[in-house]
């Protein structure tokens, strides 16, 4: 009885450590908690079995994205017409889904790897590189969903120094180990000075990375202005909307004509462009005629070969366009559309059969005199896609519709990953959102200037364009890949041992 008590109790610790952990990312970013949270999670981890052990990886990861990505039930029940309770019961299966990921970092552990060294092999390198490895894996498992990847909760502690070397991976791998050093400190008193020693230098190290400059500049500021039309998710596709949403995003506009370059969020108007095309070219012509180009989000419908694309416009100057690539399935495209036929009618999802735009040419658009990188919605979620648009792209630019998610965590948790891919990339990016959270970042990551959220407004502000390449920006994640199969290789051959 006693025996299972304190399993229970471990089984507690776990999922608690999991609620927990969500409160170190925006807009909360009470950051210290991401060590407390992982420290219970590797201390009920220590004496576990391999089922308790993935047990209590899978009560961390309910507790960990059932609260921290919650807002997926807003987007189904409130936007996508679909009933309470088949949307929590969606999102549940989701978040369930998601906590497999911590739950297989405790079961290879305690499973394969138990037993590969003494306490130092396995909390200082074997442990920190498990959890790199599982969440390397959601990056990219049925097209990926690295949301509260953990180097994301240090986008304002010294940690953040490793993004242009390591990306936001690296950061994470950083922040277990941190986590490790300290409890193989407090468990190992002999060697506690030697743990306590290499903290100091995992910390140390970032903070001279960050003094580094990465980039450089490549000709003058850019005036831009950020066009945040504040149309609510419920009324932006009805058809009575159109005329209001095309009027209003155009006198915003020529209120900010003389700035170089001026951005409409993803799918701003809710209509074909071929549609609204002359409306669209007069308003570029007039935004020529001032000095300025626009770049405008909106689905573009090819009637050759009777697809549609999730696209951005250039106009006002040397015309062109990026149809996004990385769709969201269940959201902008139905996987085996063949078998769930209907799924997408039913959810009364507006515009949700996109296919992807093309991948062989960077994601790189021509707009006031500089290349920038651009990106819609979810892509920015991906370091390693955004880094694509590099060396050539000067500046970076995110159109996103957080609407779908209303007044909930996710378009703050959005607004600090677009941070990171900054970081990483050591460029401007400027984020143009519908409902906010709208925002000039620079290379550093730093917000230099931001929307409020849900009103009309249009931000101003000036983009440095600079060139140069980071480290990651040329490996991307190649280094930790292969970091992870070195690690797990000698684990496994000192298993044998």
């Amino acid at each position: 009885m006693q025996s299972l008590t304190r399993a229970w109790r471990g089984d507690l610790l776990a999922l608690l450590a999991g609620i927990l952990l969500p409160w170190a990312f925006a807009p909360y970013q009470v950051v210290a908690l991401v060590f407390v949270a992982l420290w219970g999670l590797l201390l009920s981890w220590l004496q576990a079995s391999p089922g308790r052990a993935f047990w209590r990886g899978w009560l961390f990861g309910l507790g960990m994205f059932g609260f921290g990505v919650s807002w997926v039930h807003v987007s189904m029940n409130r936007f996508g017409g679909m009933s309470e309770a088949l949307s929590i019961a969606l999102t549940a299966l989701f978040v369930m889904f998601l906590a497999l990921f911590p739950a297989l970092c405790g079961w290879l552990w305690r499973r394969w790897f138990a037993r590969s060294g003494g306490l130092a092999f396995q909390l200082l390198l074997l442990v920190p590189v498990l959890w790199l490895g599982v969440e390397l894996l959601r990056g990219y498992v049925f097209t990926g969903f690295p949301w509260l990847s953990l180097g994301y909760s240090q986008s304002d502690w010294p940690l953040r120094g490793y993004a242009p070397l390591l990306g936001v991976y690296g950061i994470s791998l950083a922040v277990v180990l941190s986590v490790s050093l300290l409890l193989y400190a407090w468990l190992e008193r002999r060697r506690r000075i030697h743990a306590l020693l290499g903290l100091a230098v995992l910390w140390l190290v970032p903070v001279g990375l960050s003094a580094l400059d990465w980039s450089a500049p490549a000709g003058k500021p850019l005036r831009v202005s950020l066009v945040q039309g504040n149309i609510a998710q419920d009324r932006k596709w009805l058809p009575e909307q159109r005329i209001p949403t095309l009027d209003l995003y155009a006198n915003l506009s020529r209120e900010n004509w003389g700035s170089d370059l001026v951005v409409w969020p993803e799918t701003a108007i809710p209509a074909f462009y071929h549609q609204v095309k002359s409306f669209l070219q007069a308003v570029a012509e007039e935004a020529r005629m001032n000095g300025s180009e626009l770049l405008l989000g909106l689905p573009v419908y090819d009637q050759r070969s009777k697809q549609y694309y999730n696209s951005m416009v250039a106009m006002g100057g040397m015309e062109g366009s990026y149809e996004k690539r990385h769709l969201v399935p269940f959201g902008e495209y139905l996987p085996l559309a063949d078998v769930l036929g209907g799924f997408i009618d039913f959810f009364q999802i507006p515009m949700a059969d996109f296919s992807p735009g093309n991948d062989d040419t960077p994601p790189v658009l021509q707009l006031a005199g500089q290349k920038a990188g651009i990106s819609i919605c979810y892509e920015d979620a991906f370091g390693e896609e955004v880094v694509q648009a590099l060396p050539e792209a000067t500046f970076l630019i995110n159109a996103s519709n957080d609407a779908w998610f209303g007044d909930s965590m996710a378009p703050w948790q959005h607004l600090q990953i677009a941070r990171m891919r900054a970081m990483e990339s050591a460029r401007y990016l400027v984020r143009a959102t519908n409902t906010g959270v709208s925002a000039i970042i620079d290379e550093k990551g730093r917000i230099r200037a931001r929307s409020p959220q849900f009103e009309t407004h249009v931000l101003n502000g000036e983009v440095q364009p600079l060139e140069g390449l980071t480290p990651y920006a040329v490996f991307t994640n190649l280094p930790l890949m292969v970091l992870v199969t070195i690690v797990l290789l000698v684990g496994l051959w000192r298993r044998h041992q």
